[in-house]
């Protein structure tokens, strides 16, 4: 008698946390991922810059090759109006497996390795367009994803952990992108059903992107800190004296 009450009690406190989890929309995840980096979200509830520690680990498929990376990251998204999209300025610091930086003022970007004394200058504007959505520039376009992808639920709603998971598809065909697997707080969903804010939590914990040839990057941020109004001169690159301007043409897909 006693073993059949007490597996009864434990099925009257399971029922309202798995009504909880089933009542959370996709739709209440694509918000909670958006809507701190939209223009017309307010100043207070918006994230308008981050940086984090990032650790990287890329597969060739070709070659069946596993790569690792780390380093750190810095983004500041400025506004100029609620019609148009916030500018966004990159700063990619990698440590392992080379000293390499990656760098945006939100026109042109930069990519610069130190120990080859080159720097590939190129215009975002043109990489778009050449190239449809690019690893490299994903996280600049994170207010706008319902225009730029197809969102569903991913291979299951939730990781083991209570995150969210999400699988974006490009609306515009990409051969550096075929789809990318992403990773939403728990925490940041729960604080945008619960007060409907944002810009306390950052919502994205990793991503996985997989290309047209089967490569696939998986990137997770750790350590991530929100609204330290990052100076604006981290976005700029100033070529050092005797490092060789190379012609974007021939830069490796990124």
């Amino acid at each position: 008698m006693l073993k059949v009450l007490f597996t009864y009690l434990l099925m009257l406190f399971a029922v309202p946390a798995m009504a909880t989890a089933a009542e959370v929309k996709l739709s209440d995840v694509v918000a909670a991922l958006e809507t701190p980096f939209k223009a017309e979200t307010k100043r207070s509830e918006q994230i308008y810059d981050f940086s984090a520690n990032f650790f990287q680990e890329s597969l060739i498929a070709s070659i069946g090759r596993t790569q690792r990376g780390e380093g750190t990251v810095r983004f500041k998204f400025e506004t100029a109006s609620v019609q148009e999209a916030p500018l966004a300025k990159f700063f990619w610091e990698y440590r392992q497996p080379s000293v390499q930086e990656i760098i945006s003022d939100g026109l042109t970007m930069w990519v610069y390795m130190p120990e080859n004394r080159q720097v590939i200058e190129s215009d975002l504007s043109q990489i778009n367009a050449q190239q449809g959505e690019n690893p490299v520039t994903f996280l600049s376009g994170l207010g706008n994803l319902s225009r730029d992808f197809s969102i569903h639920w991913g291979s299951s709603e939730t990781t083991a952990t209570g995150d969210y998971q999400l699988l974006l598809k490009p609306l515009k065909e990409s051969p550096l992108i075929q789809q990318i697997e992403v990773v939403v707080s728990e925490k940041a969903v729960n604080s945008w059903l619960k007060q409907h804010k944002t810009g306390d939590i950052f919502p994205l914990l990793s991503t996985l992107v997989t290309d047209a040839s089967g490569n696939r990057t998986a990137i997770e941020f750790r350590d991530v800190r929100v609204n330290q109004n990052l100076a604006k001169g981290l976005f700029s690159f100033q070529r050092p004296e005797g490092v060789e301007l190379i012609d974007p043409a021939e830069q490796m897909n990124f």
